[in-house]
Formats: structure tokens, sequence, C-alpha cells
């Protein structure tokens, strides 16, 4: 009913957006005397806060300097490859289903298009996708990923980032287990929840708080007419959208009050970076019950995969069952979605895995955001990842070269977390005290960083919305200006009437 609802208030506001959209175009027409004075500014810059704030935002493109490929395709995914086939080495991102389309990557991408042949996959909106077409959960997902992974191999590199690193190692599990001779050369997991009971955050405390049937009742909603997914139970993106942006309203009034202000005064080049990143930041999408329920209960409630009581189709997922793939975890210090420790887990939880083909990296000052885009991201993760990849690269390769050991500062491994939750953070916040910069390096600040949202999609914290975007073309529109808001504390453990704040 809600869903409908929401539809139907959409239809009725039709008619006054495109009122406002002819408004706003007559007040700003050259010929027209309003155009010069404060008030007819003042009205189109009225018109436009109007029209898109009651705008239903479509997917944004990619829009990166490298021809796109679709070369594999599923009813619930499709992999989306950029340039032309090469001979470089094939690295696949498996971005995160969380309410927020794939294109939130596009620096991830652009980061390797110089150095690999990168494919992404690009998830489809669930409301899209005919009911006939089936049920999509946690299985399915791991399904999913494991095809992938056979199709573009071998000699594949996988990056999971935060929300698949779950599924990704479940897929590279049962591979292994099976000895599967298309096992991925590497895995790097960029703020994965693999176990979140270790430095656990508010985010994700919630989900024991409230428990499966809450979520169940409160944020699983049908598609209804009028959608090619009529009928499948989901996960609204609308919902998703609400909660977050709910958890921050002063913010984002404080951004739109200074939109409504730079449209007043003229200041165009302000008023484009805000029109960017709100367009790639409200463009949500739907994601299936069975997947955003089974989620919740099996990475947030029982902690299956690092108690050993995963499952996969009756199969057990035992991480200790990887020999092969090496594995990187990279984590960020002011992480407040994925705490320190979480991600870490997979390295310790891969028993049989040499140390030599291990590799785990604290970034010093980097959020949740910051550890697969921005300044930092480009500046101290890329080379780090891109060594481990040429590391991994063939059966030649040996572990520990002079690449990768130049860029391994003392602090780079400095935390042990044991497996109890309650020991695991007091360790972990012990170890973080003795991680200290090296002073050799210039930390650059990042623009943008991961706030605490549902199902982990990204939202601006206390360095405000100053996120390089990446606008069409590819060509980065620079650094926001933050805002006032910036300084206004945050409240991350609020519900909120329209759902939790759950990083998926």
């Amino acid at each position: 009913m809600m869903y409908a609802m929401r539809d139907t208030w959409n239809l009725m506001l039709s008619p006054a957006r495109i009122a406002a959209d002819v408004t706003k175009l007559a007040c700003e027409n050259p010929f027209n005397p309003l155009n010069y004075i404060y008030s007819g500014r003042a009205l189109a810059a009225s018109c436009e806060m109007f029209e898109r704030a009651t705008r239903t935002y479509a997917k944004p493109a990619f829009g990166l300097p490298a021809t796109e490929r679709v070369v594999w395709e599923h009813p619930f995914c499709r992999v989306v490859a950029f340039g032309e086939p090469s001979d470089q080495p094939k690295l696949l991102l498996v971005a995160p289903m969380s309410g927020h389309h794939a294109t939130l990557l596009r620096g991830t991408v652009a980061a390797f298009l110089d150095t690999h042949q990168v494919f992404i996959t690009d998830w489809i909106d669930a409301r899209a996708v005919p009911a006939a077409a089936g049920r999509f959960g946690l299985d399915t997902y791991i399904d999913v990923c494991r095809a992938m992974m056979e199709a573009l191999g071998p000699d594949l590199h996988v990056m999971a980032v935060c929300q698949p690193a779950v599924a990704v190692l479940a897929a590279i599990a049962r591979m292994e287990a099976e000895d599967h001779p298309l096992v991925p050369r590497s895995a790097t997991i960029l703020g994965g929840p693999i176990d979140t009971r270790r430095s656990p955050t508010a985010v994700s405390r919630l989900a024991a708080e409230r428990g499966l049937d809450w979520f169940r009742r409160h944020c699983i909603h049908t598609v209804p007419w009028g959608h090619p997914g009529q009928g499948r139970a989901v996960y609204p993106g609308f919902l998703q959208l609400a909660g977050f942006m709910g958890m921050n309203a002063d913010r984002h009034l404080s951004a739109h009050w200074d939109l409504f202000n730079h449209l007043v005064e003229g200041d165009g080049d302000s008023a484009a970076k805000h029109r960017a990143f709100y367009d790639e930041y409200l463009a949500v999408m739907d994601l299936t019950a069975e997947f955003y329920l089974e989620t919740i209960e099996t990475v947030f409630i029982s902690h299956a995969l690092p108690r050993g009581a995963m499952r996969h189709h009756g199969a057990r997922v035992d991480l200790g069952a990887i020999r092969r793939c090496a594995l990187m975890a990279i984590e960020g210090e002011k992480d407040d979605i994925t705490g320190i420790g979480q991600t870490r887990a997979a390295l310790d939880l891969a028993l049989n895995l040499p140390e030599a083909k291990k590799r785990y990296h604290l970034q010093l000052g980097a959020g949740h955001y910051g550890i697969f885009n921005g300044s930092r991201f480009r500046t101290e993760i890329v080379p780090r990842i891109t060594a481990f990849l040429r590391e991994n690269a063939g059966p030649g390769s040996e572990a520990g070269t002079p690449a990768l050991a130049a860029l391994t500062a003392p602090g780079d491994q400095p935390i042990t977390l044991g497996d109890a939750a309650g020991p695991a953070l007091r360790r972990g916040r012990r170890a973080r005290s003795r991680v200290r910069p090296n002073p050799a390096r210039v930390w650059p600040r990042d623009g943008l960083r991961a706030g605490a949202a549902p199902g982990g999609a990204i939202m601006p914290d206390d360095a405000g919305i100053s996120a390089e975007v990446i606008l069409p073309g590819g060509m980065p529109a620079g650094a926001l200006p933050e805002p006032a808001w910036s300084r206004h504390p945050r409240n991350p453990a609020c519900a909120g009437p329209f759902g939790p704040r759950l990083p998926l």
C-alpha cells in the first residue's frame, strides 16, 4: 500500500513539476526583465528546488572515457566491461547491491582503467525484474558471483566493496573446496562486514536490537502495478533514501539552502557540483525482500560466516578451504559502518592460506567512502592494491615483491583482533592508538566519507558534501564547498520512521 501511495503521489505532482520547469525557463530567459532582479532569480531558484525535491531520479551514467560493453547477463545483474579487450590483467569489481547503483563506484573504476581490464557488476533494480524471473536470495547472489568469476576466468582478480564481501568470499570458498580450476588469483575486500561482532558500530548493532521480524514488518513492501516487477516483495529504494536522509536532515537542508543561494547569486559552478552529487545520491534502487532479510539474518544477527555455520545450498561455507586465492583486506580508521577488524576477520578465517598470500592495510584518516573513492584512495590505497594484484598475477610470481614492500609502512599491519566481540573491540581500540602516520607522507583530505545508512548506502559525514564528483565525460568536478552543517553532530543510531540504518 505504501508503495502504491508513493507512486500515486508522484503522478499527482507531475503537472506541478511541469509548471515549475516552464516557469523556471521563462524567468531565466535573457529577454525577460525578471532574469535581472532578485525576485525573478529567487522565483526561478524556487521552481528548480521544487522540481528536484519531487523528482524520481533515474540511474546515472558512468560517464567514463572508455567504451562500455555488456559481457555477461543475468535477470538481476549484468557485467559491464570498460574499454576494448586487451592483454592487461582482468579485474572484476563487485559493487554493493545496497540501494545505490553501481555508478557510485565510477571513481573506483577510473582508478584502474589504465592498468587493468575492468569489469563491474551492474545490479538491476528489483522493481524492473518481472516476478516470473524468480526469487533472488543470498544463495542466488553467491551463485551469480561464482558464475561471473567462471565466465571471466582464468587469471581473474576480484574486488568486493563493502556488502558483497561475504558473498564473494563464500563463492571463492566453495570453488576452492571443489578444487575449481577457475578460482580467482586474488580477492581484495574493502570495508566488508565479514565479522560484525568485531568493533560493532551503531548500524551493525541495530539488527540485533530490532530483530528480523521488525525488518520484515516495517521494511518490506510489494511493487505495485505499473512496474515490470509488479507483485515482487522488495525493500524499496525510496525507504532507503528516506532513512539515511532523515538521519542527517539538517545537513541536507543546509546543502539545499546553499543551492538556493547559489542559484540566486548566479554561482553556476557551485550549483553544478551540488546537482552532480545529488543526481547520484538520490538515484536509488529496490532490493528483493529475500536478499535483504537473509543478509540481515546471516551477516548481522547470526554471524554465520565467522562462526562456521553459513550454508550455501546446504553445503558449509568454510573460509579455511581457501588455499590458492590471495586475500587483501582494507579498512578505514574512521569507518563508522564497518568497524576496524570486521574486514580483517577474513584473513584470520582463511586458516590454510599461506601468510605470504595475505595482506592487510588500515588507511589512516579514511572513513567508509574514503577506502574506495577520493584522494586517499587514489594516492594511498590504489598503489597498494595494484602492487598486490601484480604480485599475484601468475603462477610464477613470488610473495614479497619490492613493489609491495616499498608500499608497506610499519603501521599497515598493527592490529590483532580476537574472536570474541568484547575483547576484539577493546584490543582494536588499543591497536588504533598505536598506529602513527609516517611523517614523510602527505595525507590529503578525503572529500566525502560515508556515514551510517540503511543498506550500506553512502552518506556524507562531518567532512561535508565535499566529494570529488566525476561529471559526464570522466572529468572531476572538484571538491564541493564544506557547508556550515558539517559541524553539526549526528545520530547514527536513530532509526526514524522510514526504516533502519543498516549496512548490507
